[in-house]
């Protein structure tokens, strides 16, 4: 569950990192997905814009698409790229397989 203090830590990191350079990946559905290169343009209350690098396009996201994980920001630090969140670590619980043991009942016979 997204709570709004995780909201408001996600704005203030993408706010320290306005002007800086990003990779953005996401998906584009169907199993299609996307990475490029672009620019943190500017921060609002309930979304931020980055400037696509190849097309001098821009594009919005909300800062619950980081948090869904729709959407996943790369920022270059000066030796390279780290991630903006930290990357999701799923534990996968094992389900108990139990048997289910059926017994047949033998035919009734009619004489």
């Amino acid at each position: 569950m997204i709570c709004r203090a995780d909201i408001s830590n996600v704005k203030t990191d993408i706010l320290d990192k306005v002007g800086q350079k990003i990779i953005i990946r996401g998906s584009l559905g169907r199993n299609k997905e996307f990475e490029k290169e672009a620019t943190l343009e500017k921060a609002y209350s309930n979304i931020f814009v980055v400037k696509y690098d190849e097309n001098d396009r821009t594009a919005s996201y909300s800062y619950t698409d980081l948090l869904t994980r729709t959407v996943e920001l790369n920022v270059f630090d000066g030796n390279g790229y780290s991630p903006l969140l930290p990357p999701l670590i799923v534990e996968s619980k094992k389900k108990k397989e139990t048997e289910i043991i059926t017994e047949t009942e033998p035919e009734a016979q009619f004489v």
